[in-house]
């Protein structure tokens, strides 16, 4: 181990959803990266099998991204966007806007996943509110979903954990059933067949609580951090087609699918399903960066321009939002993504991906295997008494064996770096597999 590159205490800093006891005793630290491979501190190559966290697509040191970064940093440090602007963010918004479907074309940066989804919430209460339709507060998400951390966020979150210690959180906010369903869907590839019918679920709550009521319905189009949950075949174009009927908006969170992580610019895209807003972040900077980004559907932004009642039309907005450097590094991002044809590159390897990952069907404890575009879950059984065990353990191994993945709760999670090659992924499911036999 070189001791320099090991801190010699690291009780300060309290880590984010780590066991932070354990990592202390058995740390895994990263110095470098390029391309596909972080540098751990002992000088070992790691096989980043998950795009750090779902967000470094174009790979590690893009250099047009590192270039850019450091032009900008060397001419503008930072300028505001309350009542003053830089050029770049109009231009950065234009070149997102024309990456979703048509009609979204009003972009509100901000940080970070977690302040998109708060600022996609109060974005559609506004609406309401402004059109005199104030009645609409209640806010629908999704068990098992995952929109971040902020209270709006966890509110409409339907992770136990990121829930149970936070109070009350926000009020009038209810839940869809989950899509997952072992029984009927387990070792689908790419989206199952049943469960469409889970749409309807909407209708259940608009009855309970009355549409006239309902503001809005976030949901992620494939479900990322809660263990890699794919829609059933017609589920989102039926929940679109509910929203329609009651007047609801439409929020598709897409902090982890924007920008090509299924071989498209967004899941609105490859689904053929339009919201009335998208949550991005991850993915628009590489990572670079810190920054997110909300995509307003026209009918919303002109409502909110109509209908002001002052000269500010939403009283809303962060210190950082549109930061000169989260902007460079999201331009020169956009321009890889455009160079290397970065999307049709996932779709290409999309069928390899399904092929390997598919493979490990019949390992020690695989109770399921999903995928879709470059994303991978491996859902594992759990020990007696012990749910997320095998999982982390798995995780821990790979760490050894030279590979990052994620495990969250009992599903392994993969999300490579498009510039992946097919004979890296081979490489990294043969490694895996030796993994599962392993582990009890």
């Amino acid at each position: 181990m070189n001791r320099q590159l090991t801190p010699n205490d690291m009780s300060s800093f309290w880590m984010p959803f780590t066991p932070n006891r354990d990592f202390q005793a058995d740390p895994r630290l990263i110095v470098a990266a390029d391309g596909m491979y972080y540098t751990a501190h002992d000088g070992r190559q790691i096989l980043d099998a998950t795009a750090g966290l779902w967000c470094v697509n174009a790979g590690h040191n893009d250099p047009r991204i590192v270039e850019a970064v450091q032009r900008q940093i060397a001419t503008l440090d930072y300028a505001p966007h309350f009542n003053f602007a830089t050029p770049q963010a109009f231009e950065l918004a234009s070149q997102v806007a024309a990456l979703f479907p048509e009609g979204l074309n009003h972009v509100f940066f901000t940080n970070s996943g977690s302040e998109s989804v708060d600022t996609a919430l109060k974005i559609a209460l506004h609406y309401h509110r402004m059109r005199g339709d104030g009645a609409r507060t209640r806010l629908i998400g999704r068990e098992r979903g995952y929109h971040g951390t902020g209270f709006g966020g966890i509110s409409v979150g339907g992770i136990v954990k990121n829930r149970m210690y936070f109070g009350g959180l926000l009020t009038g906010v209810d839940h869809l059933r989950h899509t997952h369903d072992l029984s009927r869907n387990a070792f689908s590839r790419g989206c199952p067949e049943h469960g469409a019918e889970l749409a309807d679920d909407l209708i259940r709550i608009a009855e309970l609580h009355d549409p006239s009521t309902i503001a809005a319905v976030i949901v992620e189009p494939m479900a990322g951090s809660t263990g890699v949950l794919l829609p059933p075949v017609g589920y989102l174009k039926r929940l679109r087609e509910l929203c329609d009927r009651y007047g609801i908006l439409l929020i598709f969170d897409e902090v982890i699918t924007a920008y090509g992580r299924l071989g498209k610019a967004s899941a609105a895209e490859y689904f053929g399903v339009k919201p009335d807003l998208i949550t991005t972040a991850k993915g628009l900077t590489n990572g670079v960066v810190p920054m997110g980004a909300v995509i307003v559907d026209e009918k919303i932004h002109a409502s909110a321009m109509a209908n002001a009642d002052a000269p500010i039309e939403l009283f809303h907005g962060y210190t950082y939002s549109a930061h000169p450097l989260a902007v460079a590094a999201a331009t020169a991002t956009l321009e890889s993504y455009r160079a290397n044809d970065l999307f049709a590159r996932v779709a290409a390897l999309a069928p390899v991906w399904e092929e390997a990952i598919h493979s490990l069907r019949g390992l020690p404890h695989v109770l399921d295997l999903r995928n879709l575009g470059l994303v991978g879950g491996i859902e594992l059984e759990s020990r007696p008494g012990q749910p997320g065990a095998r999982a982390y353990e798995a995780m821990k191994r790979a760490w050894a064996e030279g590979l990052m993945i994620r495990a969250a709760g009992e599903t392994i999670q993969l999300s490579p770096p498009f510039i992946i090659s097919e004979s890296e992924i081979q490489a990294l499911f043969g490694k895996l597999a030796d993994i599962l036999r392993q582990i009890d």
